[in-house]
């Protein structure tokens, strides 16, 4: 069914592949980000182990679970193929997005237009170039959208319902603010019968089964990595690096206009709220709940980061479209919404030059992976490698410490757990770093290296494996691997 929708547009299959393919040239041309150590990871350890249950997770469960075989099939080549598969998500939202917006009344034109300057935001371009977990809930809420504006307008079947709770559910199961747009459309829908409120429960109901029973398997490790970690960590992190500053207000809503003005996002919210009317009714009146469930998902999080803000994007830009449609911007409009346009382009652009002088960052991270193999291989590397960056372990063959498939995350945090709840959860900070087990090899380095990172954590980690290595290796400057037994 998805297929059909994708096909529905007036694109055209040229159009479509071009979009997939320079949104993949994209993530290989993008820098290396921290917070891609914890998705890469947990894609590959959850081949044979559950999130939560085997190893730390801060998020809802299941794009491990759905990526694990693909990441298990490309091998040493699982973080740029997961890239990649980010890249081809975030093409299936924007043509969603114009899908959507066809359906609802626009011409094939204006489709093409809103999904355009959907895809022209940096809200998008970031988290379609990562191996985070922002691309997958975006292309099933998109996805969904297109169905919910079939049912506004008194088109929806039941298949079509039920498709629509299992996007909505999907999008939640991977990303939890997407639940705030879920539930929202389902309150909707429990007022307006025609969306088949029973039937959208229905199709949610595998996904919140599976949710469920993996919670079952470990309840607390469900509610500190889902629920506490991601309410406390940021606070404590910022507190801890003097800059508590980022936590008020003032600096949220500079954040939240900053990253909206990458991108024609901010521009679009200014012209829905101009000529909202209070008469319109019916499909009007539901997106613009799911743009403002959408905004307050991104608003709940301390600080907010532009990825945060991508659940709003899809109905909004639908939203837009519709506007034109009924009257297209005027000259300043059109010039405004271009300017918007290339100023979302621009960390896109950087990306570019920057690789024309130090190389595309995931072909340097795959000859980083042979060399750290081939060192490993020589050093006879075979059993855990504890590090802050287990994206480079996954390019070596070698086993992540499950302790460590969070990354820098829950190491750099402090008091959140005792010792004994930490060992439970297959967790440790650098705080109880003394007290832990030793793994095979201890690699530093590669977080340090990366937008985000850290060195002083890098630091001690290495001091607490310096002491006991039998083997040391450095490598181009960046890494140290240390081999303990």
């Amino acid at each position: 069914m998805l297929l059909r929708m994708m096909r529905g547009g007036q694109a055209g299959v040229p159009l479509v592949l071009g979009l997939i393919f320079l949104f993949a040239v994209l993530s290989v041309l993008r820098p290396v980000n921290h917070d891609e150590s914890q998705y890469v990871a947990a894609a590959i350890l959850a081949r044979n182990a559950l999130p939560w249950r085997d190893f730390a997770y801060f998020q809802t469960p299941l794009q491990p679970v759905l990526f694990a075989p693909f990441a298990v099939s490309l091998g040493t080549l699982a973080w740029p193929g997961l890239r990649v598969l980010n890249a081809v998500l975030g093409a299936i939202a924007v043509l969603m997005v114009g899908r959507a917006a066809r359906t609802a009344g626009a011409s094939p034109r204006m489709a093409i237009i809103a999904a355009v300057l959907f895809a022209g935001t940096d809200i998008l371009l970031f988290s379609a170039g990562t191996a985070r977990n922002d691309a997958l809930p975006a292309a099933a809420l998109a996805g969904a959208i297109v169905l919910i504006v079939r049912a506004a307008q008194g088109q929806g079947a039941a298949r079509h319902a039920l498709l629509t709770g299992f996007l909505l559910a999907l999008a939640a199961g991977a990303k939890i603010s997407y639940a705030i747009p879920a539930a929202a459309y389902f309150v909707w829908a429990l007022l307006d019968r025609r969306h088949r409120p029973a039937m959208i429960a229905l199709g949610a109901l595998p996904v919140i089964a599976l949710i469920g029973w993996m919670v079952a398997q470990a309840p607390e490790a469900a509610r500190f990595e889902m629920l506490t970690f991601p309410a406390l960590a940021p606070d404590q992190m910022y507190r801890d690096a003097g800059r508590a500053f980022k936590l008020s207000l003032g600096f949220k809503a500079i954040d939240t206009l900053k990253f909206l003005a990458l991108g024609t996002a901010l521009p679009a919210i200014v012209a829905v709220a101009a000529r909202w009317r209070r008469d319109e009714q019916g499909l009007a009146r539901l997106l613009d709940m799911l743009i403002l469930a959408g905004l307050v998902a991104a608003l709940l999080p301390e600080p907010t980061w532009r990825q945060y803000l991508l659940p709003a994007l899809p109905p909004l830009f639908v939203r837009l479209a519709l506007l034109w449609e009924k009257k297209p911007p005027v000259r300043w409009e059109r010039i405004a919404f271009a300017v918007f346009f290339f100023a979302g382009l621009a960390p896109s652009v950087e990306a570019v030059v920057l690789t024309a002088e130090h190389g595309a960052p995931m072909a340097n991270a795959v000859t980083d992976g042979a060399r750290l193999s081939a060192a490993m291989d020589q050093q006879g590397v075979t059993g855990m490698v504890a590090t802050l960056s287990p994206q480079y372990v996954a390019a070596t063959g070698r086993a992540i410490d499950p302790r460590f498939a969070a990354g820098p995350f829950y190491f750099r945090s402090h008091d959140l757990l005792d010792p004994g709840s930490e060992r439970a959860l297959n967790l440790v900070s650098a705080k109880t770093l003394d007290g832990a087990a030793l793994p095979n090899a201890v690699l530093v380095g590669g977080d340090a290296d990366a937008e985000g990172g850290d060195a002083a954590l890098e630091a001690k980690l290495a001091a607490w494996a310096a002491p006991h290595a039998v083997g040391i290796a450095r490598l181009n400057g960046r890494f140290t691997l240390y081999v303990l037994r």
